[in-house]
């Protein structure tokens, strides 16, 4: 099947879709033409199955370190310590990737009423919270969804919503299901 041209070169239709995904999975829900729906629904839902296929890929790896102590007469004592390190595995991290090279990079927004430090608590570890949000709440909320069901796909749903003011071109509403 061939992609919807959108009246656009390839460069700028390109970063238009990759746009209109980001925001779609950043914020749920968009409000666009019923064409940019489709070809913004074909890119989502193959980002979200990459997530979803790969999210439960972990490797966990107990590392022994040392830590030296000075007491108050200069005496050095070694101290061990275990640290329980969770990464990413193999396909996880080439989903990982392939995420970032297709969504744009988003910040974390300060709330309204949030203190500066309270913000940067919460957002200071979290160095790319759109993967982060894709693969800690879309991924195991789809996956326990297709287990349910049994069926996989169906992440997004076009709903028609009439006709723009001005140019009459068909609306619609794209959300995450």
């Amino acid at each position: 099947m061939e992609n919807r041209k959108l009246g656009k070169a390839t460069d700028k239709r390109m970063a238009l879709l990759r746009s209109q995904v980001t925001d779609l999975l950043w914020h749920g829900r968009i409000e666009t033409t019923v064409d940019r729906a489709k070809e913004v629904q074909k890119m989502a839902e193959k980002l979200l199955t990459k997530a979803i296929n790969s999210y439960k890929d972990t490797v966990k790896k107990v590392e022994t370190r040392q830590r030296k102590k000075k007491d108050k007469k200069g005496n050095v004592t070694v101290e061990e310590y275990k640290i329980e390190l969770i990464n990413d595995g193999p396909t996880k991290l080439a989903a990982r990737r392939a995420i970032m090279a297709v969504v744009y990079e988003r910040k974390e927004q300060k709330g309204f009423s949030e203190s500066k430090s309270a913000y940067r608590v919460r957002a200071g570890r979290i160095n790319h919270p759109l993967v982060e949000k894709i693969f800690n709440e879309y991924a195991p909320k789809y996956d326990e969804r297709a287990t349910e069901t049994g069926t996989k796909g169906g992440y997004t749903r076009v709903l028609k919503n009439g006709f723009r003011r001005g140019d009459a071109a068909e609306m619609a509403i794209i959300e995450l299901v």
